[in-house]
């Protein structure tokens, strides 16, 4: 049995297999999962897992060299946004889009893992980087 990093055997798979540019979507309960995209749903209630404890746990085994984040999270969940700026390593490009295009650039995910969260544009992009 693995003994830490990522337990969840899917989200574990995801990470091993990305490479260089890859995409890796984290959602809110509400963000909608384009066909032929998976997704690993985490969901288990309105606000759990949080978005925040996803993040945070998927950051510490995965190499992220851009991010993308709907422009309508800084107006309307400021708090959130701060969060996920807080957690992202520095050096890392932050790129916002509108909502809209945000969807369509989800279809470039590799996965897409929904959370519980709810509260508005709790969503990220995360582009892997390469390690070397």
């Amino acid at each position: 049995m693995k003994k830490n990093g990522i337990l969840n055997s899917n989200i574990a798979k995801v990470l091993a297999d990305l490479g260089h540019t890859d995409q890796l979507t984290i959602g809110d309960a509400g963000l909608p999962v384009p066909s032929g995209v998976e997704k690993i749903d985490l969901a288990l209630r309105l606000g759990i897992p949080s978005f925040d404890s996803v993040l945070d746990t998927v950051l510490e085994d995965m190499a992220v060299e851009k991010v993308f984040l709907a422009e309508e999270i800084k107006e309307q969940n400021p708090d959130q946004l701060k969060k996920i700026l807080e957690a992202l390593p520095d050096g890392i490009d932050v790129v916002f889009i509108s909502h809209e295009d945000f969807k369509k650039q989800t279809s470039r995910s590799k996965t897409i893992i929904r959370t519980g969260e709810n509260t508005p544009y709790a969503n990220i992009i995360l582009q892997s980087a390469v390690i070397f």
